[in-house]
């Protein structure tokens, strides 16, 4: 069986896990009456100090029914070049809300207020008001990079000047919070709405869910409703979330011991590099170094070996952690990882 690094999405739920699923008692989640889906929601709410939550099918949906959500046709987002909503939502924001991206450039994925400011437009006609800032926390491209409180104030203080709305992709937020040691509550404060996956780190099957104030939440509502995202006996889903956040929650901190093992792993072949100040969660960014390679002959080679990682384009390699492969996997693909040889 391969060691499968390519994204802490491949996780399986466990048995355990399956269980709670199979106990679940269920609604209909329309009509707001399905009891599993409530207490999720009510719990995600509170951690993340929030007044309302709303659970969505992925991460992807919680994004784009936050933008809908601030934003009207013909504005304009922010956000950094490597973001989520940008490189890997298949272009929704234009379709669903009809609003235009406004990528930065960063450096290692962390926008500035400074940075931000510069790129707001004046009052023009010619131009598209600015309504919305999204940040990422941590950002998959930088390699699960940690975004600074500090800097997240800064940008929200920038925000309130200029009454734009700010929405926080958190796919990853509990592992930046595991790692920092900043609660959950502290980085959303900053956020008008909030989305955070179970189906990445915390390894529940289906599911992630936007928090937000009460109205904005209801409003939050008719956009899934609008997406097809209106689950009946979603409970189902919604218990898997509830067992990861109790069970597989303060496990996040042993991918992140992992993820540092497998980049020092990476860093003593001649021909990849690592830099090993951006491996603070579970995500590690390999960048092919010898210009006769490339990323997918050696995602290639290491695959016909047992060891499964992601190209993310001609020099970019990705390598995930998380609670499917065990310390005991990790030192055999650490093994293999040292005796490659594709040139």
């Amino acid at each position: 069986m391969s060691i499968d690094l390519r994204s802490d999405t491949v996780t399986k739920p466990s048995r355990n896990m399956r269980q709670a699923i199979a106990a679940a008692e269920v609604g209909d989640d329309v009509f707001g009456q399905d009891p599993t889906i409530n207490i999720l929601q009510s719990r995600v709410a509170e951690l993340l100090g929030k007044e309302e939550g709303l659970f969505v099918a992925s991460g992807t949906m919680g994004n784009q029914v936050a933008v809908n959500l601030h934003t009207r046709p013909g504005e304009e987002v922010i956000l950094d070049r490597d973001a989520h909503i940008f490189y890997y939502e298949a272009g929704g924001p234009a379709l669903l809300s009809g609003v235009m991206l406004h990528p930065l450039d960063s450096s290692h994925g962390i926008l500035t207020a400074s940075t931000i400011q510069a790129a707001l437009r004046p009052p023009n006609i010619h131009f598209p008001p600015t309504s919305l800032i999204c940040l990422e926390n941590t950002l998959n491209r930088a390699g699960g990079r940690i975004f600074p409180l500090e800097e997240i104030a800064k940008i929200h203080r920038l925000a309130r000047k200029h009454n734009l709305k700010v929405h926080l992709d958190g796919a990853r937020l509990w592992n930046a919070s595991v790692a920092s040691g900043i609660s959950l509550a502290e980085y959303s404060r900053y956020f008008d709405t909030v989305m955070v996956c179970f189906s990445k780190g915390l390894g529940a099957p289906v599911g992630s869910l936007l928090v937000g104030d009460r109205a904005a939440i209801e409003e939050a509502r008719r956009y899934r409703k609008i997406y097809g995202g209106g689950m009946r006996q979603a409970g189902i889903l919604g218990a898997a979330a509830l067992y990861a956040l109790e069970h597989n929650l303060p496990l996040l901190k042993q991918d992140h011991e992992k993820a540092i093992s497998l980049a020092e792993a990476f860093n003593t072949l001649d021909y990849l590099s690592v830099d090993m100040e951006s491996v603070q969660t579970n995500i590690v960014i390999i960048t092919v170094t010898d210009q006769r390679l490339t990323a997918p002959r050696i995602a290639e080679a290491l695959e016909k070996e047992g060891v499964l990682i992601l190209a993310l384009g001609v020099r970019m390699l990705r390598a995930v952690t998380h609670l499917d492969v065990n310390t005991a996997d990790i030192k055999k693909a650490i093994s293999i990882i040292k005796r490659i040889n594709p040139r």
